[in-house]
């Protein structure tokens, strides 16, 4: 008798928890930046192309950037040199010819993924907060946002800042769930590849995997997204499913 009680109370309370799930609202969003609002490689590859360029090294096509970007502007610099010249000196001096030509040219071909700015919208008539964080330069990134959205798109906008470790360190999701007062259980956040996913389980928020973007489903389920969708409208579904 005593274990028919135990395990009822079990059930009851696994039911409460679930429907406590269930009706628990995401009160913010954050979005990685490039492959995920913004499809930025083409010019991504242009100012690492001038930084390898200018130094006398080969420019790497624009599949193999899908492969290696994310990490920052210094890592990619790395990925793109030849094994034999990733010594620091020559990654530096790429790396500032880079970002010299992409603090220039910052948006000449980027542009946001079809839905993204509609979608984007409707999360603020719906008061969602929401905020971009994004291991590109913060001057960068806050450029390209001004240019490509609307005006006060976003609560919050992030990249990567000196003596600030980079996604996947939750440092900074943290510090933006702070900002707005919001708990990692109320927070999705929405990226296209396994760093994104890592920051998410890091910062122990919802991680919601976009596969329009540059790594593409296959690396998102095996970097162990919660869910993976195809299209920016389905944020709005899924808000309305799940969480309304």
């Amino acid at each position: 008798m005593i274990y028919i009680i135990l395990f009822q109370t079990i059930i009851v309370a696994f039911h409460v928890q679930s429907i406590t799930m269930k009706n628990m609202k995401f009160k913010c969003i954050i979005f990685d930046l490039d492959g995920t609002l913004v499809d930025t490689i083409k010019d991504i590859a242009a100012s690492m192309n001038y930084g390898l360029e200018s130094r006398g090294f080969p420019a790497p096509s624009l599949e193999k950037y899908t492969k290696i970007v994310g990490q920052g502007i210094r890592k990619l610099a790395s990925l793109a040199l030849p094994p034999s010249a990733q010594d620091d000196q020559t990654v530096d001096a790429v790396t500032k010819e880079a970002l010299s030509y992409y603090k220039d040219h910052p948006a000449v071909y980027a542009a946001p993924y079809p839905g993204i700015v509609e979608v984007v919208t409707e999360l603020r008539m719906k008061k969602v907060k929401t905020a971009v964080l994004s291991n590109k330069a913060d001057s960068i990134s806050k450029i390209i946002i001004a240019k490509l959205f609307p005006p006060n798109s976003f609560d919050m906008v992030i990249g990567e800042q000196p003596n600030v470790p980079r996604k996947p360190d939750p440092t900074s999701t943290w510090d933006i769930l702070t900002e707005m007062d919001v708990s990692p259980r109320e927070a999705l956040f929405v990226g296209d590849s396994e760093i994104d996913v890592a920051t998410a389980h890091a910062a122990e928020c919802s991680a919601l995997g976009v596969s329009w973007g540059f790594r593409g489903r296959k690396i998102l389920e095996n970097a162990g997204a919660d869910r993976i969708i195809d299209s920016p409208a389905e944020i709005i579904e899924l808000m309305n499913i799940r969480y309304s």
